[in-house]
């Protein structure tokens, strides 16, 4: 999914590669040990939100602490992520 996005946006295959890199060597115990390495994560339930990029894009992931896995669920720009959201505000996400 990654990939794919940024054959899409190539522009943001440093930072994706980047976040994959920190996300494969660390085992997250929580949404705060997340915190320690993504500041700017937001949890949006069942959701985990990366921003990357300088808030240029977002990964909407599912981590599973327990399992220590962490599953993509999209990759977005800002203004996807935007509309994104809207549709799970109203519960159709």
């Amino acid at each position: 999914m990654l990939r794919a996005f940024w054959q899409k946006h190539p522009e943001a295959e440093s930072v994706l590669r980047e976040w994959h890199s920190v996300v494969e060597h660390v085992a997250f115990r929580d949404f705060h040990h997340v915190l320690e390495f993504f500041n700017s994560a937001d949890y949006v339930p069942p959701y985990t939100v990366f921003n990357v990029g300088g808030n240029n894009y977002r990964l909407v992931v599912i981590v599973r602490y327990r399992f220590k896995k962490v599953f993509v669920q999209n990759v977005m720009t800002h203004r996807e992520y935007d509309d994104w959201n809207k549709l799970y505000r109203k519960g159709k996400v």
